[in-house]
This record gives C-alpha cells, structure tokens and sequence, in this order.
C-alpha cells in the first residue's frame, strides 16, 4: 500500500509542475507511445496468443488496429482539442467575453480488463496523455503476457512521474481505488464496477465505468438473413465470445428463425472449419473458473449447433441454444462467451417489451431493412451504442463516443471524448473595465426594473 501510494504523490507532485500541460509535451509522448507500440508488435501479437489464443488477424483487427486509430486521430486533433472555445455572452453580460478552456484533471488510475488486454489498456491512456494527466495503469492479473509487454513498454519509455504500471491481483486493485485520484477509468464487470464507484466516492472522485450487460440482437423477418448471419458469427464468436459489447442474446422474429439458425451454423462453419475447437485460429477461454461457468450454460438449452467443449484446452464450441428459459441462469448475467440463447418473436412490440424489462444494456443490434423498423427500435430502446445491420463496429470510430448506460456503465470514451472525459472543462468570462453598469448594484434605485426588462419570464 505504501509502494502504490507513495508513487501517486509522486505523479502528483510532479503534475504541479506544469510539464504537462504543454501541446508541444503531450504531442512528443503520444508519438512516443505509438512508436514503442510499433517497435514491439511482433511481442504484442505474441503475448495475446500466448493469453487468449488470438489469432494474428484477430488480434491486430481488434486489439493493435483500433489502438492505431485512435492514436493517430488524437495526434492530428489534439491541437484543436486543446485551444479554448469562446461561446457567447447573453445581454446581461454586455462587455464581456466567454470562453471554455479544458484542463488536465491531474493524476488518473486506468483498470483494464483481460479480455481485450492491450486495446483495452492503451486506449484509455491516449485520451489521459492528451489531456495532460499523469498515470498509473493496472494491468489484468490474469493476461499475464500482455501485461508484462505493457509494464516494460511503459517502464522503458515514460519515467513513473508520469505514467506507471502497477501489476498485482484484486487486493492491489482494491488498494490503488481507494486511493485519492482525481479520476478513476474502469473496465470490467458490472459487480466490481459497483464496488470501484463506492470507493471512489470516499474521495468524491469522478469515475469512467465501462461495464457490460445483456446485449441484444434483434433480427427481424425483413433483414438479409445470410448476411445478418455472418456478421452475427462475427461479432459473437470472435474471442470466443469474451466481449462487451458482443451479442448476448438473438430475438429473432419466428418465421425466418430456422433460416437464421441455419445460416448462422453455416458462417461459423466458413470461419472456424467443421471441428472449431481444433481450430489453430479460434481462441480460448481466459480462466479455468471462467470456463467451468460458461460450461455449466450449456446446460440451460438445446444446442440448436456446437455445444461442445474441450476441458484441458479451455475451449468451448460456438454455441447456439435454443429452448432457453428467461429465467435460467445463462439469462440471468452476461455471457461473455461463445454462447448465445436464442428466442422467437411474433411483433416488434413483444421484442421491445422483452428488451426494456431488462437492465439497459451496453449495445444494441438490429437487423432489418426497414427504416422505419430501425428508427422504432433504435427510439424505443435505451442503449449505450450498437448498430443497424451489422455488430461491434461502433467501438471502433473515433467519431462516435463509447460508453454504457444504467447498468451496463456510466460516462464514455474514443476519439475527442477521450480527451473529455480526461479534462475538466473551465469556464471563464472576462469583464471589460471601460463602463461599469450601475442597476447591478443594490444601492441603484429602480435598478430592479431594468433587470426585469432584460431578464423577463
């Protein structure tokens, strides 16, 4: 505890410095960060094979990729970012001037996940460098390879005044929130998130919650079934289904379920082969705990296809169930794995009745052709992102913010909204001194009647 709190005032102290604050200071380190990036990929695409199995494809599409993306927004915009925006001045303010500057909030903690272990992680940190914060990242215990390219990465290009990595299990991450930060980024589940929040009020610090939740797939009985399919399989069973925003579950209008079922089988088929758990390119899951609870799921349906697991490589088939009830036990939590229940609608209101009786969830999907279909889902249903006839690709713009709603989490990040959610945003009006009104002041007699005039119901 003295180790991790003794590094924090050190950030701290070296934060009041100023060094920084300077575009010149967060342009040089975030061109830093993205060529040690470049220089370590071949380790990177490694250790997450050596994590999670992830293929080469899978791994620079969701993890280095992405990653690129925003680094390379945030460097051409950060300028632009940083200058302070003037907005008017009502009436009653005549000879003044107004303006927003953002400001660094100071010294931040990031708390990544093992799922997406390095995108994950080094995302959050582009919009805390931009903003001109100190940081001290930490790292999942159970990506273990990753983890140790990120605290070497970081070690051998930033000094610990300004970013650091702290590894260490559930007790060190329990010990760095207590901690007063000025702003606390969290990645994980919904239960841990919980417990970050109450920690984090202790201190009034602001928090980032990026969480999860029951992400539906709505597919109605216009859309473009085989197409709908693949880019189901897609954003389901990559990772082996072990992402935040993957489809949780299908609600599928009844007369085109067999069709769906059928294709969907056919597009895993086309990307993992007829034996998919002797797959070299399909990943595993995290954590023996994880696998034997994802395995239990099995249980709860019948395997419309897959189904089968694998207990000493830690892999488990993608999965459709079918015959699921909604209140057993692979309905009543996020999945965040390669298996997805399965339900039947008759009309759009029973989908949407079914969707808001739940949590608000992270991502929403819907798949049809009709637009006024889309706009009736897409309106009725409160979700923190998704798409319209496709999955996932929302999380990689840099122009859309992400980020969860109710449950499934609290404020959001990417692109300029990184650089936000990092930044205290200061207001300041400056005052002219050439003429001074009067009827402002209480001694002014009928001062009363002209504010009236200017500030009238």
């Amino acid at each position: 505890m003295v180790r991790v709190q003794e590094l924090l005032e050190r950030q701290q102290t070296w934060f009041q410095t100023g060094e920084s604050r300077s575009y010149a200071y967060r342009l040089t380190q975030l061109k830093k960060l993205k060529q040690a990036v470049v220089e370590r990929e071949a380790a990177i695409l490694e250790a997450l094979r050596s994590d999670l199995g992830k293929s080469e494809h899978e791994a620079y599409t969701l993890e280095i990729g992405p990653f690129y993306a925003e680094i390379n927004f945030a460097i051409k915009h950060l300028r632009r970012w940083m200058k302070p925006k003037r907005v008017k001045t009502p009436m009653t303010h005549l000879g003044s001037r107004s303006w927003i500057m953002p400001e660094p909030l100071g010294s931040v903690l990031i708390v990544s996940p093992w799922n997406y272990p390095f995108n994950l992680t080094l995302t959050p940190l582009i919009g805390a460098i931009a903003a001109g914060n100190t940081a001290i990242i930490k790292p999942s215990e159970l990506s273990v390879a990753t983890a140790g390219i990120i605290e070497a990465l970081i070690s051998e290009n930033f000094p610990p005044a300004f970013i650091a990595v702290v590894q260490g299990g559930a007790d060190t991450s329990r010990e760095l929130v207590a901690l007063p930060f000025d702003h606390i980024f969290y990645t994980g589940g919904t239960e841990v998130g919980k417990l970050v929040m109450a920690a984090a009020a202790q201190h009034l610090t602001p928090v980032t919650l990026e969480l999860g939740g029951k992400s539906p797939c709505i597919v109605h009985h216009d859309a473009s079934i085989a197409l709908a399919a693949k880019r189901i399989a897609f954003g389901k069973f990559l990772n082996s289904g072990q992402t935040c925003v993957a489809p949780d579950y299908l609600l599928v209008h009844r007369s085109v379920k067999d069709a769906l079922l059928e294709a969907l089988a056919q597009a895993v088929a086309s990307f993992y082969g007829d034996e998919p758990l002797k797959h070299p390119d399909y990943g595993r899951i995290a954590s023996r705990r994880h696998y034997d609870r994802l395995k239990s799921f099995l249980q709860d349906g019948k395997a419309a296809f897959g189904g089968g697991s694998d207990d000493e490589a830690l892999r488990i088939a993608p999965t459709v169930l079918e015959d699921v009830a909604w209140s057993s036990p692979v309905m009543q939590e996020e999945i965040f794995g390669p298996i997805l229940p399965v339900f039947a609608y008759e009309d759009l209101q029973e989908a949407i009745a079914l969707v808001n009786a739940r949590p608000k969830p992270l991502a929403l999907y819907v798949f049809s052709r009709s637009e006024a279909v889309q706009r009736r889902l897409t309106s009725s249903l409160s979700f923190g992102g998704g798409c319209i006839n496709d999955t996932m690709l929302h999380l990689g713009s840099p122009y859309l913010p992400f980020g969860g709603v109710g449950q499934s989490g609290t404020g959001s990040y990417h692109g300029e909204q990184s650089f936000l959610t990092f930044s205290h945003r200061k207001s300041v009006l400056k005052q002219t001194t050439a003429f001074d009104f009067p009827f402002r002041y209480p001694s002014f007699k009928n001062g009363v009647k002209i504010i009236r005039m200017l500030m009238k119901p």
